[in-house]
């Protein structure tokens, strides 16, 4: 059995009652000690007692009653009672929805008490609660404008081929269209439902063990077609055999979405390169291209959903793909890692350890 440990927050620099609380009443209660043997003296002779006496020192302690009482309010007012109201009305404006809310600790960074603390890490708290709630303000919008997208591509194909007189041709061309935004449709509705399983961890992953090697062979496959129409040149540098323990479906998911971003950016002429590499811990895959590259801006939100920073190939993605790799990457014990030069190209790297860290867990 475990050993319970005590909690410590070592950024409280100062404790509820330091030494100098405990002075200060020892000092009062020295001060009145010292008055009483003044007034009945050194020698107690209770018999010789008078009343004044005796109305004396209940007369004082009963100022050092009041004293101590009203310096003890005034410390706990205003060192917890007016804080505490602070907090708690700080809490009733982020409860009704305003994420602006800011408590400024009372004291100094070397002087932080355990409210002081509070503060902070509810300023944090809120400050990722006013992200939370734009991500999913953006997430709403972004989802209404990808689907009303190819819902509006569908209803003006579907009245045009209501129009009598269209040669084949026409009738072909409408029909394919609306066949393009339904397809892309589903595969907004097909990633949205992948990726929330994976973010609640409705999936998970279920490791096995497999040749990565042939696995991204596969995948690259797929492609072939693809690039040769662009007449983009594909290079793989891979070894002949390499075994991982991983979830084979989701890491297909990984690599046919890199791999498809690199084909859809590369530009006729181009090249992409498949590089693999491995070692008794991990295995590298890298995927490059030629294409028109990222700012430092785009390559910080690439991850984001529904982000796409060439909007030029806006109508091919729904902005969801990197955002299924990422989250398969961290349920993977893996990494994924970005290196972009606009006009150049990019690279996405990829780590995942040879063997699984889930069975690993359950071993131990």
């Amino acid at each position: 059995m475990k050993e319970k440990k005590e909690f410590k927050d070592v950024r409280v620099k100062k404790k509820i009652f330091p030494v100098s609380t405990f002075l200060l009443i020892f000092l009062i209660f020295a001060v009145f000690t010292t008055l009483q043997m003044k007034i009945i003296g050194d020698k107690i002779d209770y018999k010789n007692i008078t009343l004044s006496n005796e109305i004396a020192v209940i007369g004082m302690w009963f100022l050092a009653a009041v004293a101590f009482t009203l310096w003890t309010n005034y410390q706990i007012t205003r060192y917890y009672q007016r804080p505490i109201e602070e907090f708690s009305e700080a809490a009733r404006k982020v409860a009704s929805g305003d994420f602006s809310v800011y408590l400024a600790p009372h004291h100094t960074a070397d002087k932080l008490t355990h409210l002081d603390v509070l503060f902070t890490d509810f300023n944090k708290m809120v400050e990722e609660l006013g992200s939370i709630e734009t991500l999913k303000t953006d997430f709403f919008s972004n989802v209404s404008h990808e689907i009303k997208t190819p819902l509006a591509v569908i209803q003006n194909n579907a009245e045009l081929l209501r129009l009598e007189g269209l040669t084949e041709e026409e009738r072909l061309e409408y029909t394919e269209t609306i066949l393009h935004a339904t397809k892309r449709l589903s595969n907004l509705i097909t990633n949205m439902l992948k990726l929330n399983k994976l973010e609640k961890q409705a999936i998970k992953p279920a490791p096995q063990q497999y040749d990565l090697c042939a696995q991204l062979c596969e995948c690259a496959l797929q492609f072939e077609d693809a690039w040769e129409r662009k007449n983009v040149e594909f290079e793989a540098d891979i070894e002949e055999r390499a075994m991982i323990e991983a979830d084979e479906g989701l890491l297909a998911l990984v690599w046919t979405n890199l791999l498809s971003n690199a084909v859809k950016f590369t530009p006729e002429g181009g090249t992409i390169r498949l590089s693999q590499i491995s070692d008794g811990e991990k295995i590298t895959v890298s995927v490059a291209d030629t294409g028109c590259g990222m700012d430092e801006k785009t390559i910080s939100r690439i991850f984001d959903k529904f982000y796409q920073g060439d909007t030029s190939h806006s109508t091919e993605g729904n902005g969801l793909g990197l955002a299924l790799v990422k989250r398969i990457l961290q349920l993977s014990d893996g990494d994924i890692f970005v290196n972009s030069e606009v006009g150049r190209g990019t690279v996405f790297t990829v780590t995942l350890p040879r063997y699984s860290m889930l069975k690993s867990e359950e071993a131990i």
